[in-house]
């Protein structure tokens, strides 16, 4: 039977929270999803050759069946931080595209009042913990969340992204030494697009996995496709249930790949061009569409409608960012910690 399709107008996806993958519901919402964020980021492509960008973005471009298929495994009361590379987690969790969109423009609608920028945006009303600029930054502050929400009675648990070029920094084996002794609520989720900035992950990082590196920490390890949505949800899933029930942490690695360069200000490519391409034909949008249509769950023409849609909602995000008006000077020591 196909699905018929009907996206509630708003400026965010509505998510899907801890639902089955074997829901027609579901899959569309996750495909709506993952097309949400190709959407977004390549309006930030236009929007930077435009000029009106005043920061840096980091692009999540070929990497949104992580996002999509993690933060479906999320409930209400759980926690997320996130990295530089963090729109797909934040449309995965539910926010406001045009808040985002406005944040990224340095718009007083913003996320953090235009004051963060693309590597900063926050909603503490989702759980949304905040990206990160800082490789790793994130990762000792999920230990903190999680051990903050064992100590205040609450159940949630905390969703960890990270790249792999954070599990070679020290707050890494720290973080996962804590989490593991105090069997503490957490899924920490490596993102391996197999390049940090411009270096190789075969030569940078030790053995031949980062989920190898659990073992040494006596917490499940497991390597996981990034570009298959499902098979992301049924694996963060699982870990994030076993948190929930006091068994500690898991550390999943999902490998997939940035299509385009580390931020928006990279001129030379230091990736081959063919390995680029290669990865391009295992994209997971691509990849979820054809499953979608092999299984009967949805036809070409309901697809086309999502297409549609999701287009409509990210022009009206942009159209909300470029009215939102510029952060007022006074406005500048507001908000600020001392």
């Amino acid at each position: 039977m196909h699905a018929r399709w009907h996206m509630k107008r708003s400026s965010s996806p509505t998510q899907i929270t801890g639902a089955p993958p074997d829901s027609v519901e579901t899959r569309l919402k996750w495909y709506c999803q993952m097309c949400s964020i190709r959407a977004f980021e390549l309006e930030i492509v236009n929007l930077n050759k435009a000029g009106l960008i005043p920061g840096t973005a980091h692009l999540y471009i070929g990497m949104e069946g992580i996002a999509v298929g993690a933060c479906a495994a999320m409930r209400e009361e759980d926690f997320l931080t996130s990295t530089h590379r963090g729109h797909g987690h934040a449309i995965a969790r539910g926010l406001d595209l045009g808040r985002m969109m406005a944040e990224v423009l340095g718009r007083s609608d913003g996320y953090c009042r235009g004051k963060g920028g693309s590597m900063h945006i926050t909603d503490i009303t989702r759980g949304m913990l905040g990206a990160d600029g800082i490789v790793g930054g994130g990762i000792p502050l999920a230990v903190g969340a999680a051990l903050g929400a064992r100590l205040r009675g609450k159940n949630s648990v905390v969703f960890c992204f990270f790249g792999e070029g954070a599990c070679n920094q020290g707050s890494f084996h720290e973080a996962l030494n804590m989490a593991s002794i105090y069997k503490l609520p957490l899924v920490f989720i490596c993102e391996n697009n197999l390049w940090a900035l411009s270096a190789p992950f075969a030569e940078t990082t030790a053995g031949e996995s980062v989920a190898g590196r659990a073992s040494s920490y006596g917490m499940p390890g497991e390597t996981v496709d990034g570009n298959d949505v499902e098979a992301v949800f049924t694996a963060v899933d699982k870990a994030a249930a076993r948190a929930s029930q006091g068994m500690g942490p898991s550390l999943l690695e999902c490998v997939s790949y940035r299509w385009e360069g580390h931020s928006i200000f990279t001129r030379v490519e230091n990736r081959p061009q063919k390995e680029i391409e290669e990865w391009k034909q295992k994209d997971s949008i691509e990849r979820y569409r054809a499953h979608l249509l092999k299984l009967k769950i949805a036809t070409p023409e309901v697809l086309h409608q999502i297409d549609l849609e999701v287009a409509a909602t990210v022009s009206e995000a942009v159209i909300f960012a470029k009215n939102s008006p510029q952060p007022k000077p006074e406005q500048a020591m507001e908000d600020v910690y001392s």
